[in-house]
């Protein structure tokens, strides 16, 4: 495995990714996790699917157009549920449904033979560009900058909402600006596992770490490790046995999180 790393450029991409995807996991899969956000996160990435139809309908990079589209679906979340008395489970389900309805309508109409949109949909980190991990690395370092910049308030807003706004905070524009984090990340994590498996990578490490430890901050450290642990087992079955490598990468952290449990259950 260590000679492919070093021989085969794709493989080096795979593992930055990893590395990228796994800190992604660690900051914002921990605040999913204790906000209850992970059917909103979902409802999200399947959004962001109009986008990438959008792009090869239109000629561009089809990974901008689901970030846009992403962004777009978080914003829409946060001011309909704000501004209405509609539910956000009813909000996040017509997103889900839309976004991969748009999807599907802009690929019909695709001059040509129709994309393969296995990669958007099931991830294949062997096929992460160098392109794929520019964008990556802009995203992952604008989330990582931002949440330490915003540490303090972003823990007040995760455990109290009420306290945080009754010193002043604009809890309005913490909320929209913690969506849009969301949004930027489950963009990072499809290449690596595609839409269809992206809560459970942005959801398992967190909910491993909260199995270990009750720890804020060792929780997000925690999950960027066990991240990147399950990813990079995943990309090594992947690669010897020649199976897909978003569904290996999702299979061992589910069994990772039910082991950890059993473990725990035990003592």
């Amino acid at each position: 495995m260590l000679e492919a790393i070093c021989k085969y450029g794709f493989m080096q991409n795979a593992i930055i990714s990893i590395i990228l995807a796994s800190i992604v996991c660690g900051i914002i899969g921990t605040i999913v996790v204790e906000k209850k956000l992970v059917m909103m996160s979902g409802g999200i990435a399947h959004a962001s699917f109009g986008g990438i139809g959008l792009g090869f309908l239109l000629g561009f990079e089809p990974i901008i157009g689901g970030l846009l589209f992403a962004v777009i679906s978080a914003i829409a979340i946060v001011s309909i549920k704000r501004r209405t008395n509609t539910t956000s489970d009813t909000i996040i389900g017509m997103l889900w449904s839309l976004g991969m309805a748009l999807g599907i309508l802009f690929i019909s109409l695709t001059p040509g033979y129709p994309p393969d949109m296995t990669t958007y949909l099931f991830g294949d980190i062997l096929t992460v560009s160098v392109k794929d991990i520019y964008l990556m690395v802009i995203l992952t370092l604008f989330i990582l900058i931002s949440s330490f910049a915003l540490f303090n308030y972003i823990k007040s807003y995760l455990f109290d909402e009420i306290f945080l706004s009754s010193k002043g905070v604009n809890t309005t524009f913490l909320e929209y600006f913690l969506f849009i984090l969301i949004a930027l990340s489950i963009v990072i994590l499809i290449k690596v596992v595609g839409i269809i498996l992206v809560i459970t990578l942005l959801t398992v490490p967190p909910a491993i770490s909260k199995l270990i430890t009750y720890n804020f901050n060792i929780i997000i450290l925690l999950s960027s490790i066990v991240g990147i642990i399950l990813c990079f087992l995943g990309l090594v079955f992947s690669y010897y046995f020649n199976i897909p490598s978003g569904a290996t990468i999702i299979i061992l952290s589910s069994v990772a999180y039910f082991i950890t449990a059993l473990i725990k259950s035990k003592k």
